[in-house]
């Protein structure tokens, strides 16, 4: 299995925390990433009731710096989080971890791989790390995680499933 360095926004974080799979970006990469912006937004969900990610992140994931943003990112007003995934992916040359609909065209723009919550439950069940993909997807789903039942379909079909 190839090994990633990835940077991980905040919905990615949230959901696979929510569905108890925050381990999978550990066990599908070397680096998992998290810029200040990012973790600030986390942060702030976690303030928001109960149910929601730890206020401490687990020790593998690198915590970094924000990154001065480049007029190419800066030009798409997306959120803090979504540009300083896009920074780091960009100058460190890592994939992108994320859902935002717009940042994702960004990074296509860009040049940057990007993958989704979605991606990542794929991603888990192609290396064996899970039995199925539909159960997580679904738990996913009653969590609040918008995918088009199309998509859904058509990407557990792509495995399987």
């Amino acid at each position: 299995m190839a090994r990633r360095s990835w940077v991980v926004n905040a919905s990615p974080l949230i959901f696979l925390d929510h569905i108890n799979a925050l381990f999978l970006l550990k066990e599908l990469a070397d680096e998992v990433v998290v810029p200040f912006s990012v973790h600030k937004e986390v942060l702030a969900g976690a303030s928001k009731g109960p149910g929601s990610i730890p206020l401490k992140l687990p020790d593998w994931l690198s915590l970094q710096e924000d990154l001065p943003l480049l007029p190419e990112i800066a030009g798409w007003d997306l959120g803090a989080g979504e540009s300083q995934v896009l920074a780091h992916a960009v100058l460190s040359r890592r994939e992108a971890v994320m859902d935002d609909l717009q940042g994702r065209r960004c990074a296509r723009a860009l040049g940057v791989p990007t993958t989704g919550t979605l991606g990542v439950i794929l991603r888990a069940k192609r290396a064996g790390l899970i039995r199925a993909a539909r159960p997580p997807v679904e738990e996913l789903l009653n969590k609040g995680l918008y995918l088009s039942r199309d998509l859904v379909e058509q990407a557990l079909a792509e495995i399987g499933e």
